[in-house]
């Protein structure tokens, strides 16, 4: 997926999950964040405070607020993500724990997978091989948890506009994928509910764990090759999905009140549209220097490749001249052997010759000429002797 459609699908991202507030129903009334049922009261210790969480990669800017009990302790962090991992995106993750302990309520740390036969993150997913519907989720969450799965909790309101939600994705992305010749993604979403069980010493403790599950399946249409040493690419599908889960925990006597406080309008998050704003930014920025770096990348691999092969020519041409003198000269000492050979010969059968004859070959060393005379002539004088060819 290109660096302009992972920006479009954060920025759905953060619209969509960025100031949903865990557990948050519209059927809660402003009354139940009031602390009237005795068991709320004693968890929540009266009073609502807010809380921030910062962004630290970015001058400690607050990213998200949160309305907690005032006598709470709390603890949140974001989570930055990143391009080799499962998730590539910020998200908050958050707890809240009631003073004796025995009540919380978390924000968990997204939960990513990734199935199908395309290209994968390296990291940081669930071993899940296939897509799952958000109650299934639950059911193996509440396994990994060691939790009893007591029943389904269906939210058909959340669940409804949820799916909406993504289809409406569909609807309006379709047309930047159009205008870029890409397939677009499938997007489904889900929300499911549960109610589990636990213990804390000797105290039964009921809980209702929340998911908003939402996969986003990914088509490759393939590659057919017809350039030798270039292979073809078969068609692939990657699906991806990601869990937001909320977990609301409490004695059983204190349940019911802490759902209600929790689930008011009055305990919705939100997320700061100036650090969003600034973190997409920043995620653009980011990607187009990943980009300018992958093509710088590439070109100094293309240059490096024609370095090593105009090196490799050179050497191969040197070698070749190597070759082409080292022949030279073998062949220029070859035809001086023959031809020495040749003169050694010719000289021993000219004197060969004189001696049958009975005479001699001299040279007149003033003239250079030379002479045939009878062996009964002694030369003198200028003349001296020579071999019969005329050789000294």
């Amino acid at each position: 997926m290109s660096t302009k459609s992972r920006l479009a699908m954060i920025l759905v991202a953060l619209t969509i999950f960025g100031c949903k507030g865990p557990l948050q129903t519209s059927a809660a009334s402003a009354e139940g964040a009031s602390g009237a049922s005795s068991g709320e009261g004693s968890s929540s210790g009266g009073g609502i405070r807010t809380e921030n969480v910062p962004d630290p990669t970015m001058d400690n800017i607050t990213a998200y607020s949160l309305k907690v009990p005032a006598s709470w302790k709390f603890q949140g962090v974001l989570l930055q993500g990143g391009q080799a991992t499962c998730d590539s995106f910020a998200t908050l993750t958050w707890k809240a724990t009631s003073p004796d302990g025995l009540s919380k309520m978390e924000q968990m740390p997204q939960m990513l997978w990734v199935y199908g036969n395309g290209p994968k993150p390296a990291h940081g997913c669930l071993p899940i091989n296939n897509a799952m519907s958000a109650h299934d989720f639950l059911k193996h969450l509440a396994s990994m948890m060691g939790l009893e799965y007591k029943s389904d909790e269906p939210l058909p309101d959340e669940n409804a506009k949820f799916q909406q939600g993504w289809r409406d994705t569909d609807a309006k992305g379709s047309a930047f994928y159009a205008s870029h010749n890409l397939p677009a993604p499938k997007n489904t979403g889900e929300v499911a509910g549960a109610i589990v069980g636990s213990r804390i010493g000797s105290t039964p403790i009921k809980g209702e764990l929340k998911a908003w599950v939402h996969c986003a399946e990914t088509t490759r249409p393939g590659f057919h090759s017809i350039l030798q040493g270039m292979p073809s690419t078969p068609p692939a599908v990657t699906g991806k999905c990601t869990a937001d889960v909320a977990y609301l925990s409490a004695p059983e006597s204190q349940f019911a009140g802490l759902s209600r406080l929790w689930n008011s309008p009055e305990m919705a998050s939100a997320q700061n549209h100036e650090w969003g704003d600034a973190w997409v930014k920043r995620y653009a920025q980011q990607g187009d220097i990943m980009t300018k770096n992958l093509i710088a990348q590439t070109d100094a691999k293309f240059a490096a490749q024609r370095q090593e092969i105009a090196h490799t020519m050179a050497v191969q041409q040197q070698v070749h001249d190597q070759f082409l003198a080292t022949m030279q000269r073998g062949t220029d000492m070859s035809m001086a052997r023959a031809m020495d050979s040749m003169n050694a010969r010719t000289t021993a059968a000219s004197d060969m010759v004189d001696y049958s004859l009975d005479r001699q070959t001299v040279m007149d060393t003033n003239t250079g000429l030379v002479y045939k005379l009878t062996n009964q002539v002694t030369p003198g004088g200028s003349l001296v002797q020579v071999h019969g060819n005329g050789t000294p």
